[in-house]
């Protein structure tokens, strides 16, 4: 017959052999499960903007490193404007310090540009291209892109001004967006007058400026008060102010 103090430490082993066990289960699961080796957000920051070997053997270029925003400067400005600052690896525009459209100081005409954004509930920017500096404001001479929380912003209320739209021209058949607060992926591309978007990998809208349907969809627009307005092949890219906090990320180009 085992003694009491025999007993109490057999147990004792095996209690802690358990744990022991228990815990090489839980570590072997959560790499099973591809939970990541170092803090969060650290990794994103590393996996961000950066050119993937295949983007870096087909001509494209970073326009943001996550750090450096020497390749932008506010509409009209030579300096970027104080609202629009790298954070935590992100291009991030918050209100109140200092506003203005981000323009590139080059200029594009055939590009395919890529990127990612995300808005807090609400929230309203826009991507343009063709930006002329001979208008009062970014948006009298470029196109844009919505960028925009549908489902808390009034403006999602309406396809044509709805995330991935023309604005004001073209909207996208679907909301493809994925949850506020998430990231989503934007494509353009302009050959010649031809320009297609895509949004989270959907092909959302397709037009040609200065096609008979553009001319008459600019007519009947707010549009038509600008002569400018989608006139310029070529142009600055831009980050709207919109007032709302925006971030932006892996913002890379190609020349077509």
């Amino acid at each position: 017959m085992r003694r009491l103090s025999d007993s109490r430490g057999s147990r004792s082993l095996y209690a802690g052999a358990m744990l022991a066990i228990a815990a090489c289960a839980i570590s072997a699961c959560a790499q099973a499960e591809g939970e990541p080796a170092v803090e969060p957000a650290a990794e994103t920051q590393a996996a961000s903007n950066q050119l993937t070997a295949e983007e870096a053997a087909e001509g494209f270029q970073l326009l943001f490193d996550g750090e450096s925003l020497d390749a932008w400067r506010g509409f009209q400005m030579e300096d970027v404007p104080g609202g629009w600052t790298a954070i935590d690896g992100t291009l991030a525009f918050t209100p109140g310090v200092g506003g203005g459209t981000l323009i590139t100081r080059d200029t594009y005409t055939d590009f395919d540009l890529r990127l990612e954004w995300k808005v807090r509930p609400a929230g309203n920017s826009g991507i343009f291209f063709g930006i002329s500096e001979n208008t009062e404001s970014a948006f009298q001479s470029g196109a844009e892109l919505q960028v925009l929380d549908n489902a808390g912003h009034y403006d999602g209320g309406n396809p044509l001004t709805s995330a991935g739209s023309n604005y004001g021209l073209h909207a996208p058949p679907e909301d493809v967006t994925r949850p506020v607060g998430e990231w989503n992926e934007v494509r353009i591309v302009r050959h010649g007058n031809q320009v297609v978007h895509w949004l989270n990998g959907v092909r959302l809208v397709e037009y040609e400026i200065g096609s008979d349907e553009w001319e008459a969809l600019v007519a009947g627009s707010k549009f038509v008060q600008w002569p400018d307005y989608g006139r310029h092949h070529e142009g600055h890219l831009g980050l709207q102010d919109h007032g709302d906090p925006v971030w932006y990320r892996n913002l890379r180009i190609r020349r077509l």
